[in-house]
């Protein structure tokens, strides 16, 4: 099928014969077939590739200068567009928490931190009923102890211990960047703490997003408006994630903004 429309300024007639312009396709997908600023069709056979805009999607451009040319029409859709998608998720049920499920028995982690371990050998969180169940079959049949998950010995001295987490540390483990993060932070160095923190949340750590959050929000050397667009960034991924305390940071929010809607939406979630 072979699709043929205006471009852009209504002067000229483009046509696409791409798959995603089949016959039954919305005028929306149709629009995805051609550059938004000049027209031009995709074609593999003289190596035009159109690339997306990255904050909407709903447009695509064949070269950086149509997407500049055409920003001053784009900008006030693409970023009514980019909002609204950032709201789908945002407010989109969670399928789990933040935790995920235990490696062993692969149910959902509980979000009492109490009920969960975190290995010092392999940094894995483990349910604690995992971990019991393992100490009480290792007792009974008189074993050494071990690692419920990668079965390493339990026993650690400290050097033991502080090697293993730095080789965790040197793989970009988000569980051990994050808990060196916190270790920083309480000591009272959060530059060092939050760049531990930023490197386990851009591994898609949402407790590390959530930390941040807070960290954020209550660093008042910064100018407000960048620490709370950064602090507001961090609690959104959690929440996306399914972190329920910065969903809660969310909403209380919203509240004080006089958004109820929003804050409504966040508390129900």
């Amino acid at each position: 099928c072979i699709a043929v429309y205006l471009c852009t300024e209504g002067t000229a007639a483009v046509q696409c014969n791409t798959m995603s312009c089949a016959g039954g396709e919305e005028a929306a997908d149709m629009m995805m077939c051609r550059c938004a600023s000049c027209g031009v069709a995709e074609d593999g056979n003289i190596n035009i590739k159109l690339k997306k805009c990255n904050a909407c999607h709903s447009v695509r451009y064949c070269s950086v200068e149509c997407q500049k040319e055409h920003r001053p029409q784009h900008k006030a859709e693409c970023k009514k567009r980019a909002a609204d998608m950032r709201d789908e998720s945002l407010f989109k049920q969670p399928e789990s928490s933040h935790l995920g499920d235990c490696q062993i028995c692969c149910l959902p982690l509980s979000i009492d931190h109490k009920k969960t371990s975190l290995t010092a050998c392999c940094t894995k969180m483990i349910c604690n009923g995992c971990l019991m169940f393992n100490l009480i079959r290792e007792r009974k049949e008189k074993l050494e102890p071990k690692c419920v998950f990668c079965r390493k010995k339990s026993f650690l001295t400290g050097k033991e211990s502080e090697l293993l987490f730095n080789k965790r540390i040197e793989a970009n483990d988000p569980n051990a960047l994050r808990k060196m993060g916190t270790i920083y932070g309480a000591q009272g160095n959060f530059a060092k703490s939050m760049e531990f923190l930023t490197k386990a949340a851009k591994l898609g750590d949402a407790e590390s997003h959530y930390q941040l959050g807070m960290m954020y929000g209550n660093r008042l050397h910064l100018s407000a408006g960048k620490d709370m667009k950064k602090a507001r960034y961090h609690l959104e991924e959690a929440a996306i994630a399914g972190h329920p305390e910065a969903r809660l940071q969310l909403g209380i929010v919203e509240v004080e903004n006089k958004r109820m809607d929003r804050a409504v939406k966040h508390f129900i979630i």
